[in-house]
């Protein structure tokens, strides 16, 4: 697969005498959907709270677009090329869809990106419009432009967040939960979305859907713990003993 977009290596993350994440290592290549999979509380959101600023970092290595860098903070994240979804997707209630996405177009703004957002910036709002309207035909949702981002239904928002994240041109994309609290048919949308995004963008992702996981990552690594278990193809993981006693269970494999 070539070099690696993003190289994790020997993660350790402790919160006082709690370790939260013992020397893990993840890789994500050019191309790539990787999955991070493990029980509540194994360690995956931490780390992306680490990747990205928000969590302290004990010991490890990192490695983005084949060379060695800090640990970054959270405001360098767009310029290094990694954007990133939340699980409570986090949109503004009180702006239009496409005010909300005009906002992850924040590396090309002049002045104020919410001053931008609300029309109040000129100097940025035409760029600002016509990139976020692009996102949203990404995302399969270029006609909700003009719609409050309360009047959504759950499902729509999780594509407007994605759509908002792709206004960087990230080249890693942190996606957590995308298809939590969603139905099948929305889940089955999701699946095909990510496959879509992947051309332009790898993809890290933290998922409880297994149907997700094993339909869009090309690898898979699982945590447990704070421990890495396993790691290898959705195939692999999905037969590892370790993996089944850990999280997927008997069932999950007949």
């Amino acid at each position: 697969m070539g070099s690696s977009l993003l190289s994790i290596s020997d993660l350790t993350v402790k919160f006082g005498g709690l370790t939260a994440l013992s020397s893990v290592h993840i890789d994500l290549h050019p191309g790539e959907v990787v999955g991070l999979i493990g029980p509540n509380g194994a360690g995956k959101t931490t780390l992306f709270n680490a990747l990205t600023g928000f969590a302290p970092v004990s010991s490890g290595k990192l490695t983005l677009h084949g060379e060695a860098h800090d640990w970054p903070k959270s405001h360098q994240l767009v310029d290094l090329g990694i954007a990133r979804t939340l699980q409570g997707v986090g949109l503004f209630p009180d702006l239009s869809v496409l005010e909300n996405v005009m906002v992850g177009g924040q590396r090309f703004a002049k002045g104020s990106v919410i001053r931008a957002a609300l029309g109040l910036d000129g100097s940025n709002e035409k760029f600002l419009s016509e990139k976020a309207a692009i996102a949203l035909e990404r995302v399969y949702a270029s006609s909700l432009g003009e719609k409050r981002a309360d009047a959504l239904p759950y499902p729509v928002t999780k594509r407007v967040a994605i759509a908002r994240a792709l206004m960087s041109d990230p080249k890693i994309l942190l996606l957590d939960e995308p298809a939590g609290g969603l139905g099948s048919q929305d889940i089955e949308w999701m699946n095909g979305l990510i496959h879509n995004l992947k051309t332009d963008t790898s993809i890290l992702l933290v998922e409880h859907h297994m149907d997700v996981v094993m339909n869009v990552c090309d690898r898979i690594y699982v945590l447990n713990f704070g421990e890495l278990i396993a790691e290898g193809t959705p195939a692999e993981v999905r037969e590892n003993p370790a993996v089944i006693a850990a999280y997927l269970g008997a069932e999950a494999v007949k």
